[in-house]
């Protein structure tokens, strides 16, 4: 790795690591999800300053460039977040048929309460 890529790719992960740390101080990213993108922020930042490490988990998964191992792992990241919002997301659905379906009940039971 350059140097210049080495002094820009400490800097965006740096500077997404911080991004990160912001939008939980001010609440805009939930807790329970924060930890998954402080280490996904921490991993980036100990691959662009441990470059060697990058280069020996390339090798030990088979891969031919370190940036096939970056693509790889960010691809299965991906795979296992929307996997993940997919579920939280199907919950959510079906918590909101329920609150639908009550509420439909009660405003039936008050209706026929006033006739």
């Amino acid at each position: 790795m350059t140097p210049q890529q080495k002094i820009f790719s400490v800097i965006v992960s740096v500077a997404v690591f911080l991004f990160i740390i912001e939008l939980v101080r001010r609440r805009n990213l939930k807790e329970e999800y924060s930890w998954l993108w402080i280490f996904t922020g921490f991993i980036m930042i100990i691959f662009t300053v441990w470059y060697d490490l990058l280069v020996f988990v390339t090798h030990m998964i088979g891969a031919i460039a370190p940036t096939t191992t970056l693509f790889i792992f960010s691809i299965l990241f991906l795979l296992a977040l929307n996997i993940h919002f997919s579920t939280v997301i199907s919950k959510l659905t079906n918590q909101v048929k329920n609150l639908s379906q009550e509420i439909a009940l009660l405003n039936a039971g008050r209706d026929g309460d006033k006739k």
